[in-house]
């Protein structure tokens, strides 16, 4: 009995399958290749918040590679082209016509925001743009990997730019 059983659930689930199968193949259900619209450049901020460093040199240099992992998956070497380096800032109240001032916070020291400009080709979606099998979203964890360095960041701004011809 349980053998006639074993064989029902089989044939079920081939049935099933092969339904699966023609629903995609008939266009009823959408796969993931049949989801991407285009293919463009794309260019990425990632923020690099509170980086102590000994010197004040940035060891992040536009026209290097950088090697980034999104979400701890490794994904590719992408080539840099902004930075923007600055030491930690604290605000402080003013009477100046903007309310506030900005220095450089002393408590501080050797600390820095580093802010790094990569560019990649993104397959687009209706979701957006995806890179390395995952959806680039502002806020994404990803980490950023160099000759002398390996620091965590966010994404922080994402501009699509134009479509890549194939």
């Amino acid at each position: 009995m349980s053998k006639r059983i074993t064989d029902i659930i089989i044939i079920i689930g081939l049935l099933l399958a092969i339904v699966v199968g023609l629903l995609t193949a008939k266009n009823f259900r959408a796969t993931a290749e049949k989801q991407i619209e285009s293919k463009s450049n794309i260019e990425f901020d990632v923020f690099l918040r509170t980086v102590t460093l000994s010197n004040t040199e940035c060891p992040i240099k536009v026209g290097d590679k950088t090697f980034i992992s999104i979400r701890n998956v490794p994904y590719s070497d992408l080539d840099i082209v902004g930075v923007k380096f600055q030491p930690k800032v604290v605000v402080i109240p003013s009477k100046s016509p903007k309310g506030y001032i900005t220095v450089n916070d002393e408590s501080q020291i050797n600390t820095y925001d580093i802010t790094v400009r990569v560019k990649d080709i993104a397959n687009i979606t209706k979701d957006g743009a995806v890179v390395g099998g995952n959806k680039i979203k502002i806020g994404m964890p990803i980490t950023l990997e160099g000759k002398v360095y390996k620091i965590s960041g966010t994404v922080s701004d994402i501009c699509i730019k134009d479509e890549v011809k194939e």
